[in-house]
């Protein structure tokens, strides 16, 4: 949100979590090979995007068919 921060909910215990930087833009059809790279598993965690339409995991940007570019990734 607002000043650069952001507030999450946790619903389990965190094993890694880290910035994924340079920001890499990617489009909606590979977030898949994106997301491989950063989490263990298909399953386990989440990739966190910025898109033109705001900040979401990348679960929701793959509904949404929409690209953007890589911020975090926690698991």
């Amino acid at each position: 949100g607002r000043g650069g921060k952001f507030r999450i909910q946790l619903l389990g215990r965190i094993n890694k979590c880290g910035v994924i930087k340079p920001r890499f833009p990617v489009p909606a059809k590979e977030i898949e090979v994106f997301t491989r790279k950063y989490l263990p598993s298909r399953d386990i965690g989440i990739v966190i995007m910025t898109t033109s339409t705001g900040v979401m995991a990348h679960r929701e940007a793959v509904e949404k068919k929409t690209g953007g570019r890589l911020l975090a990734y926690v698991y």
